[in-house]
């Protein structure tokens, strides 16, 4: 399975302008939280990339983009119908093909030599089939992401067999379908923020999207039928996610990136210095 295209949703009215923050990358270069996203996805490979906006954001995201030559594309979500809807409208861009998908919203670290988009596309290359990114998560944060249950792969360290997937389950949910042998008490397999998915994908969401007749269409329903009809695995990577809508979201993505980067050593200096400081008062 090759990966050569890739989605990015940014159609959220609620959090439309976090893709255009700024931030200081690994490089030390300032960049927006999008352009960090369309070269973590190019480093994995892919080769044009399409971005879904609300309609009339396209002139800010493609500034935004910092210059991508043609490999950049832009599709609105014309009403806002949830997030599976947003990944429809990308179907033409996609076509036949197998795609990575990216919310706007999350940034990336992997802290190693690969990033989290080539270590998911080189699973699902291997294994030839959807992968999804997940991440241990306390159940404390279950209201903010899908989740999955599922078995261990044999022979195969943090890659599970997907059976359930449940869009902000309940802990009690979670308890009752959601349990993976081998993790910790009280948490649960939650999504990333990125997967790598089939055609079939695009063929659920067309018949949800007409079954809905306007209505709002969530991805995670899609992924548990998904689920049922085809292989589906999910594999914990290298590297954290960091969701930059929440509270001080934006802070903790920029520290560890800075402290994953070139200029590390001063980082840790002023925060040495920061919290003597502090300590002083």
């Amino acid at each position: 399975m090759e990966i050569k295209k890739a989605i990015i949703t940014a159609a959220s009215q609620t959090q439309r302008t976090l893709p255009l923050q700024t931030l200081v990358d690994r490089d030390g270069a300032t960049k927006t939280a999008l352009r960090i996203l369309i070269e973590e996805v190019l480093a994995a490979g892919v080769e044009e990339v399409c971005v879904v906006t609300c309609p009339g954001d396209q002139p800010a995201y493609a500034a935004a983009a910092g210059g991508q030559g043609g490999r950049l594309h832009f599709v609105e979500q014309s009403a806002a119908r949830g997030y599976g809807h947003a990944v429809f409208c990308a179907r033409e861009f996609v076509g036949e093909a197998p795609f990575l998908l990216l919310v706007g919203d999350h940034l990336y670290v992997s802290g190693g030599k690969k990033r989290a988009a080539q270590q998911l596309v080189e699973i699902a290359g291997a294994e030839n089939c959807a992968v999804s990114a997940v991440q241990a998560t306390h159940e404390s944060k279950l209201p903010y992401y899908g989740a999955v249950g599922g078995r261990l792969v044999a022979g195969r360290k943090g890659l599970y067999e997907i059976s359930e997937v449940i869009e902000k389950p309940t802990p009690t949910e979670a308890e009752q379908r959601l349990i993976v042998p081998g993790l910790r008490a009280g948490h649960y397999l939650c999504f990333f923020g990125m997967h790598v998915l089939t055609p079939a994908v695009m063929s659920l969401l067309g018949k949800e999207v007409a079954r809905a007749a306007g209505g709002s269409v969530n991805l995670s329903t899609i992924l548990a039928q998904l689920a049922k009809r085809e292989r589906y695995l999910a594999g914990e990577l290298e590297g954290r996610r960091y969701d930059i809508g929440v509270r001080y979201g934006l802070l903790t993505a920029q520290l560890a990136l800075a402290l994953d980067g070139q200029d590390r050593d001063e980082v840790l200096s002023g925060l040495v210095e920061l919290l003597a400081r502090r300590g002083m008062k």
